[in-house]
């Protein structure tokens, strides 16, 4: 392994970054073993994941036919490595080692935002599902910062476990202080709390049945406060429309401090309870959605709508775009390690992508456009 340092203005290839955060990457194969440079690998694959590579065979004919491209900042002294090459080097490949490269450079390129919102939510990989080894399919738990636009990392859930296991894990492994923590209902659970206000961050939980007891008195209290016609229980509002479909977003909030009427033993630092009531008029149809949460935010009926909003960030920006974009359901990748790293690089492409914004265009013309234009895919590797 060599000594990692960080980037230094004198690096002026567009790949310099990626040799330099992987630079810590060990090495998976045997001595001897090692024709293709580790890190010449990780270069074409994110390269070509970006250009819209999906697999081991479109990745190697991705670099087949960049060869003179990729020849600019690789010595590439051996050629092009095979798609069977490629697929036994990330099946080997330790998946946390390579995370911890991936945390490193997502890291590098977040601006400090104050209070950015951090989503962090679980998806499941279909594709990576086994039935003839009865290998069940990969759920990994993923965290967004919304301002960013990146993927901070993710971590895998372990067989029979769920993600209450795996957030706290996730959390330890990013720098997520002074940010205001979402998690769905799954994660809300006092260890976790906890865990957020110990990395320094705040938290917005949402409240279901797997906490019946707080779930109703928080329901009961707001069932009064939404009734009452008092001016300074008047909610904050939000409204969007396009296309005959309106959507009003109302939250209102209560001190729980100043109340007193809700049990707080157990939730560190709980300052507010707060409900969001999403009504939607569609095709002429009205439909009313409530839904509940706790935080430990003061209780900012503006500041806490706009967090559970960018909540969502993580399955439509990311997860959707996971799914449509770069096709992550239908990948058949599935021994060994391979899918799971393969996940991770197909977050730092969605990342790198949805940074570079002069084109106004989706992910999906982005990655066709990188693939024709190796000025647009340069300009995308030069943003870290």
């Amino acid at each position: 392994m060599s000594t990692t340092t960080e980037p230094s203005s004198e690096d002026t290839t567009p790949l310099a970054s990626i040799e330099v955060y992987f630079g810590e990457l060990e090495d998976p194969r045997r001595e001897g073993s090692t024709d293709y440079p580790l890190h010449e690998i990780v270069v074409l694959t994110v390269c070509a994941v970006i250009c819209g590579a999906d697999g081991f065979t479109s990745i190697a004919n991705f670099g087949k036919a960049k060869k003179d491209w990729l020849g600019q900042f690789l010595n590439l002294e051996n050629g092009i490595p095979s798609h069977d090459t490629i697929g036994r080097f990330y099946r080997h490949l330790d998946p946390e080692g390579f995370e911890k490269c991936f945390l490193r450079w997502m890291q590098s390129a977040c601006r400090q935002v104050e209070e950015e919102v951090v989503a962090i939510d679980g998806k499941e990989l279909c594709g990576s599902y086994d039935r003839h080894s009865n290998k069940a399919a990969l759920h990994m738990v993923s965290a967004w910062a919304s301002e960013n636009r990146l993927s901070l990392g993710q971590v895998r859930t372990e067989e029979k476990s769920n993600e209450i296991t795996a957030i706290p894990r996730l959390l330890e492994a990013l720098d997520v202080s002074r940010c205001v923590v979402t998690i769905d209902a799954m994660g809300c659970q006092t260890d976790i709390a906890e865990t957020i206000i110990e990395e320094g961050a705040d938290y917005v939980l949402a409240l279901k049945d797997n906490q019946k007891g707080l779930r109703a008195s928080v329901e009961a209290i707001f069932d009064r406060l939404v009734e009452s016609d008092h001016e300074a229980h008047s909610p904050h509002k939000h409204v969007t429309g396009g296309h005959d479909r309106v959507e009003t977003r109302r939250c209102w909030t209560v001190d729980v401090d100043e109340k007193g009427l809700v049990d707080q033993t157990g939730w560190v630092k709980l300052k507010s309870i707060c409900l969001v009531e999403y009504e939607k008029f569609e095709d002429g149809e009205r439909s009313v959605e409530r839904r509940y949460f706790i935080s430990s935010l003061e209780p900012n009926p503006e500041k806490l709508l706009e967090a559970t909003r960018r909540h969502w960030h993580i399955e439509n920006r990311m997860h959707w775009v996971l799914d449509v974009a770069f096709r992550e359901d239908d990948s058949r990748i599935r021994m060994g390690n391979a899918a799971q790293n393969m996940s991770a690089v197909r977050r730092l492409a969605l990342g790198l992508l949805e940074q570079e914004e002069s084109l106004s265009v989706g992910t999906k013309n982005k990655r066709l456009r990188a693939g024709w234009d190796h000025d647009y895919l340069e300009k995308i590797l030069r943003q870290i």
